[in-house]
């Protein structure tokens, strides 16, 4: 395909006008338990998926210096604030790694309080499984002593981040608890590959689904780890070897399209772009730490021109599935209907962010 890197920057404005354009259109009715309607899809909106996005466009201010984005992202956090905070839950947590990125660069003192006090709540209310694990709980459903690969992503690498830039250590540690607590029941020790979730009632993982943007959270989200805090030497290496592990296996499941399917060892199952994005991402970053082999960076950029082929003219990253439940048969995932996303569009900017790491201003990613 030989991607330059203004092919890659044309497209981040692209996801940015994407992102920003999102709108629920009334296709899904998903109701909060506290009667409040739901809304995952548009960007004004304080849930898991414009979390996700805020913190890809937070990266993308960054990585760019542009200073519209961050214009963009102080003025939905100040809207969002003044209006008041939804809830506590895994979900609504979401939105707070973006803001703790964005405080960390920049000091404003609008945010710690803010940051503070969520980060305070998390420790002391959220809920737990045996062993320590954040019960995932969420807008719309209680999920009692359940362990899902999303809520490292979407909790712990908060903790994580305002730990390491507020000096709050016990943040920090909460987060490595929670990264050993979800890998010792998620991760496949035969496959290397993560189960979509674990219930203590019965302690099983539920369908035994390798759910592709399950194991996404998890390629991106322990790098993202290793770059948001300073971890405990054994925690950092032991997630090495869980990284690697799954990697391994992963890079044996990419289809020829460059993409992954959302049950990756399921052919028969769709092929899904957000997972390949939040996979690519982690594939190309951990290469440039030095964490991965040659293999690990062709595979990314494969998975980079998979993505790239996803973007359409309004800037809207297709061939998204829409958020998934816990299945309890492995035909559930193959069923999850195609929708677009605020964290299909952020995992898109993470990994065409990463790659312009890999390229020059108009080198060819090859």
């Amino acid at each position: 395909m030989g991607l330059t890197g203004h092919d890659i920057r044309t497209g981040l404005d692209r996801l940015v006008a994407g992102m920003t354009g999102l709108k629920h259109s009334g296709r899904f009715h998903e109701p909060n338990l506290d009667g409040s309607a739901g809304d995952y899809i548009s960007f004004d909106s304080w849930e898991w998926p414009q979390g996700v996005g805020l913190y890809g466009l937070v990266r993308l201010w960054l990585l760019t210096g542009r200073e519209d984005l961050r214009r963009l992202v102080e003025d939905w956090y100040a809207s969002q604030i003044a209006d008041g905070l939804p809830g506590l839950n895994v979900n609504t947590t979401a939105p707070m790694l973006g803001l703790s990125v964005l405080w960390a660069k920049t000091r404003d003192p609008r945010w710690q309080p803010v940051l503070d006090a969520w980060a305070n709540r998390v420790l002391s209310e959220m809920g737990r499984t045996p062993e320590g694990g954040f019960e995932h709980h969420v807008s719309d459903r209680i999920n009692d002593n359940e362990l899902w690969d999303d809520t490292l992503y979407m909790v712990a690498l908060f903790l994580a981040s305002y730990g390491q830039a507020s000096g709050r250590r016990e943040l920090v540690d909460e987060a490595s608890l929670q990264f050993l607590v979800h890998a010792r029941y998620l991760a496949d020790p035969e496959t290397g590959l993560w189960f979509h979730g674990w219930t203590f009632e019965g302690r099983h993982n539920f369908a035994r689904a390798r759910w592709a943007r399950g194991n996404a959270w998890i390629t991106a989200g322990v790098l993202d780890l290793f770059d948001l805090a300073e971890l405990a030497p054994p925690v950092r290496r032991f997630l090495e070897g869980v990284l690697v592990a799954q990697v391994d296996t992963l890079l044996r499941l990419q289809a020829p399209s460059g993409a992954w399917r959302t049950l990756l060892d399921d052919p028969t199952s769709y092929e899904e772009i957000s997972a390949t994005a939040g996979i690519g991402y982690g594939l190309l970053k951990g290469y440039r730490l030095g964490l991965g082999t040659p293999a690990w960076r062709s595979a990314g950029l494969r998975a980079l021109e998979a993505v790239m082929r996803n973007i359409d003219e309004s800037g809207t990253v297709l061939n998204v599935s829409y958020g998934t439940r816990m299945g309890h048969d492995l035909q559930f995932y193959k069923d999850i209907p195609i929708q677009p996303t605020g964290y299909g569009q952020a995992l898109a900017i993470l990994c065409l962010s990463e790659a312009l790491n890999h390229v020059g201003a108009e080198g060819q990613a090859a």
